[in-house]
């Protein structure tokens, strides 16, 4: 049952979802906004199983040992997210008796997408950027790897949607859809900049520049630091025009505490 929703605002966007009378979307603790009061709320550890029935596992096996194995994956699924970083619990809304209205809203000043997911390819987004999503669509946690993570300070840890249905995302500022294969196939971005991107999609992190002059220059002055992600392959890409560390730079600044420093990002101090 496809999710009917409606993107509204323009500075600071909120989604506002109409429910069929059973239909459950879920979202992350701190991004609800309003309800009708048709529509129940359950605050849950576990996430969605996917078949459409609101996040109830469904133990493989009954008795204490489909008890156990259910525990154990929602143990393991609570502590991938406690290791991302995110919230460790998921909101369900049903509505009840009739169709229900839901509101969401992202955290910080920016557009919203709704992306539909067809079954065939998952999507990945940055850390935070998940706002809800039907209980058809699976939320996970994915890792890019040690070398990117290392490397890169951001993008190690990704959110990842499977499934079918919709999924609400949130970033800030405004958003690009951009398609590598349309730029020769790889494009290179502020690594702050990504929102969310198609399975099939290369991610890295590469140094910018090499250790030479104008590297140095690039990675001192330039306000870059020493990295940027690179994005390869054929598919969608979406980047916000905002991001996090220069909204806090800039909030900073205006509090008569700027952090960053003269010289660009490298050398950026953060208040203790």
């Amino acid at each position: 049952m496809t999710l009917q929703q409606e993107i509204v605002g323009n500075a600071m966007q909120m989604a506002v979802v109409n429910l069929h009378p059973g239909q459950t979307v879920y979202c992350e603790a701190g991004k609800f906004l309003f309800k009708t009061t048709n529509v129940t709320m359950e605050t849950r550890l576990s996430g969605p199983s996917g078949n459409g029935e609101g996040g109830r596992q469904s133990g493989s096996g009954g008795g204490m040992g489909g008890m156990l194995r259910q525990a154990m994956g929602t143990a393991m699924q609570v502590g991938q997210r406690m290791l991302a970083g995110e919230s460790l619990a998921f909101q369900y809304f049903t509505a009840q008796g009739g169709e229900g209205t839901v509101g969401f809203a992202g955290v910080l000043p920016g557009e919203m997408r709704a992306l539909e997911l067809d079954g065939t390819r998952a999507w990945f987004a940055e850390k935070d950027a998940f706002v809800a999503a039907e209980s058809s669509v699976d939320f996970g946690i994915a890792f890019t790897g040690g070398r990117t993570g290392m490397s890169g300070g951001e993008g190690f840890v990704l959110e990842k949607f499977t499934g079918r249905g919709t999924v609400i995302i949130a970033g800030a500022g405004n958003f690009i859809d951009l398609n590598p294969a349309d730029f020769g196939g790889r494009i290179e971005v502020d690594t702050g900049c990504v929102v969310a991107f198609e399975e099939g999609i290369q991610y890295g992190v590469q140094r910018v520049g090499g250790l030479n002059r104008q590297g140095i220059m690039n990675a001192v002055f330039g306000g870059e630091g020493l990295s940027l992600a690179t994005l390869e392959g054929n598919g969608r890409v979406i980047l916000q025009s905002l991001t996090i560390e220069g909204l806090a730079n800039a909030l900073k600044k205006a509090q008569g505490g700027d952090k960053q420093g003269p010289a660009g990002g490298l050398f950026s101090t953060h208040a203790g």
